[in-house]
């Protein structure tokens, strides 16, 4: 049985799976084969990886040294089992992240999905740049860091001082988004802060928040946890409509 029309037009709409028909008690088979391909893609993009390389060039650009590091997690599975290793770092690591007081650290992270990561994250670290800066904030270098969860960015930051810290990190890959970027801001960085006490931007992809909107929420963000001392539950999401940056 085909869908009915109007529920069809919904698609035109969203990239969600609506109106796909039936056939009897189950889906057709089209549907069907659409559905285990998009699952598989999403197991698939969990095991990916970082391009070291790529993203050390797509970095140059920006002028800011960058530092690479890695969690405890040994490889992939153990990353996948165990999430309290992603969040230490690597025995060693540590002494190798320069000071950076009082600065604002970025930390480019793989996390469940390194696509997203690897396409969005220079593009939005470019697009902040200037809208930092313009609020007199020092720019710390970018650290790269492997096999790594959000809580990650504590330590990293603690390590070297830095007055905040924003963490890129791929995001779990869902059936219709392979390449969704998150952004995790935590004021004051060090060992022990919890959820509550970040800012989220999730969603940063061009079929959702792009990457040029996600640096205009960013520096509004940075600059509002400045001024009240704190990220997290007590920072609310007041951003104007007037955009920062001139349109494309």
């Amino acid at each position: 049985m085909s869908a009915p029309v109007p529920w069809t037009e919904l698609r035109r709409f969203t990239t969600a799976r609506v109106a796909l028909g039936r056939a009897g008690n189950g889906l057709p088979t089209a549907a069907h084969l659409d559905f285990q391909e998009a699952h598989a893609q999403a197991r698939d993009a969990v095991h990916s990886s970082l391009d070291a390389a790529a993203l050390d060039a797509a970095l140059v650009p920006l002028g800011l040294p960058v530092v690479r590091v890695a969690s405890q997690a040994p490889d992939r599975r153990s990353y996948l089992l165990r999430p309290d290793l992603g969040r230490r770092l690597r025995a060693g690591d540590r002494d190798r992240l320069p000071a950076a007081p009082g600065a604002f650290l970025f930390v480019v992270a793989d996390g469940l999905c390194a696509t997203g990561v690897q396409r969005h994250a220079p593009t939005l670290i470019a697009a902040a740049l200037p809208l930092l800066r313009r609020a007199g904030m020092e720019i710390a270098p970018v650290v790269v860091a492997d096999q790594a969860r959000v809580a990650l960015g504590d330590e990293i930051g603690g390590a070297m001082g830095a007055a905040m810290v924003a963490m890129l990190i791929g995001e779990r890959p869902g059936l219709t988004a392979l390449d969704s970027l998150g952004l995790y801001l935590t004021f004051a960085p060090k060992p022990g802060r919890t959820d509550a006490e970040r800012n989220c931007i999730s969603n940063i992809r061009p079929g959702g928040l792009s990457p040029a909107q996600a640096a205009e929420k960013l520096a509004w963000l940075a600059g509002a946890a400045l001024r009240l001392g704190e990220t997290g539950v007590t920072l609310k999401d007041e951003q104007p409509a007037v955009p920062l940056l001139p349109p494309c």
